[in-house]
């Protein structure tokens, strides 16, 4: 098969990783991808966003299925573009990727599928969340607990538009679950924990995601959490004439009362992507296809055993600003070779040489039997790996059970 990955980030990277493993696979194109996709497939130099540069790279190929990363493109509707085209996409039509592209609708569409959501305020008053109601790459959720947070938080909220959910503050264990959907069945990918913010002990701003481990062990019941929370949604989203092809992944908040969907997204995440496709015991190519063709019937998504954590590698001033670019990047070959993965998240070469170009440069993902073995792996490849500013957490997955 011929394969067309969409993207240029870690997430990407790692997808194009396992892609490449498939014994399908016939050729991996990726577009724009990275200096890490690079040695795994051809690059070429069509945006993420450009729907008609997209189709007619699909077109040249003969692309067998076209995999989109990223949720911006999803929500403008490239999908759309290149399924009108008889190009068979894993990623959801405009219409059903509104699930991530407006908290409004996707609260209708938790109220009118009966799954357990925060309650919608009717006036912003702490303690509460705030959230930009559109796409935020991650940044657009602000828990507040005082007077200031919030009048903070909706200041900054309104940087990305001038729609603002609030809702009540959840209480509880934050996760997220992933599951490959071809329209009608949502097939259990796996979970991780991430860590938004961008300081130790979650302090600070957040951020597109700093770490993230998998398995977490204290979540039981993986099948049963995407048949309550997935399937009601996928059956709306089919109700409503959107059928939901592609990855759909809900952050969730496990506390007293049961799981509570904090937000769903209409894309594989990032960096939980790092940690779930090291442990995926499957072809992903073959799951991938399927959905894409409607039909997920008698596949599995079963998991290795083992761990995986990924620490990120981000630019001095992020999240403030992602524009960190020339600083030449050491270490890699060291890190790759220390029982660790390492993908690229924003990078590029500079006269021959890996220099950073972005805001989360790198994503080292450590395996292991355990978490913590995995943890440990993770920060030994961390160690190995420089550049001019470097930041990232040192407390990913510290305390993880495993």
């Amino acid at each position: 098969m011929q394969v067309v990955v969409v993207g240029s980030g870690a997430r990407e990277h790692a997808l194009a990783w396992k892609l490449a493993q498939s014994p399908s696979l016939t050729e991996l194109h990726v577009a724009p991808g990275n200096p890490g996709i690079a040695a795994l497939g051809r690059c070429h130099p069509v945006r993420a966003d450009d729907a008609d540069g997209l189709l007619a790279l699909s077109l040249t190929l003969g692309a067998d299925l076209v995999v989109v990363g990223p949720e911006a493109p999803l929500v403008a509707g490239v999908a759309d573009e290149l399924r009108r085209s008889g190009i068979a996409v894993f990623g959801p039509s405009a219409a059903a990727a509104r699930i991530e592209g407006s908290k409004r609708f996707a609260k209708d569409v938790l109220e009118s599928a009966g799954v357990p959501t925060a309650s919608s305020l009717d006036a912003p008053r702490p303690p509460c969340v705030v959230k930009a109601d559109g796409l935020a790459s991650g940044k657009g959720v602000f828990v507040c607990h005082t007077q200031g947070e919030l009048d903070a938080a909706l200041d900054a909220v309104r940087r990305y538009g001038e729609e603002v959910v609030v809702e009540e503050l959840l209480e509880g264990r934050e996760v997220s679950v992933f599951a490959v959907c071809d329209g009608r069945r949502a097939i259990p990918l796996g979970a991780a924990q991430d860590f938004k913010r961008i300081g130790d002990g979650d302090t600070g701003p957040n951020t597109g995601g700093m770490g993230a481990y998998s398995p977490v062990t204290w979540l039981p019941g993986l099948d049963e959490l995407v048949a309550e929370i997935h399937q009601p949604v996928l059956d709306e989203l089919a109700r409503r004439g959107s059928p939901f092809v592609g990855c759909l992944f809900a952050g969730l908040m496990i506390g007293g009362d049961g799981p509570r969907v904090l937000e769903f997204n209409a894309r594989f995440g990032d960096p939980e992507t790092q940690v779930l496709m090291p442990r995926l015991d499957c072809d992903l190519l073959e799951l991938l296809a399927a959905a894409a063709h409607g039909d997920l019937s008698g596949l599995d998504a079963p998991r290795s055993g083992g761990a995986a954590v990924t620490v990120v590698l981000a630019g001095p001033d992020y999240p403030a600003r992602s524009d960190h670019a020339g600083a030449a990047i050491s270490g890699l070959e060291e890190a790759a070779s220390a029982d660790a993965l390492v993908f690229h998240g924003g990078t590029a070469v500079h006269d021959g040489a890996v220099v950073t170009s972005g805001g989360r440069i790198l994503s080292v993902t450590g395996r292991g039997a355990t978490v913590a073995s995995a943890r440990t792996h993770a920060y030994a490849a961390v160690e190995m790996i420089t550049f001019d500013g470097a930041q990232h957490r040192t407390d990913i997955a510290a305390g993880a059970d495993g």
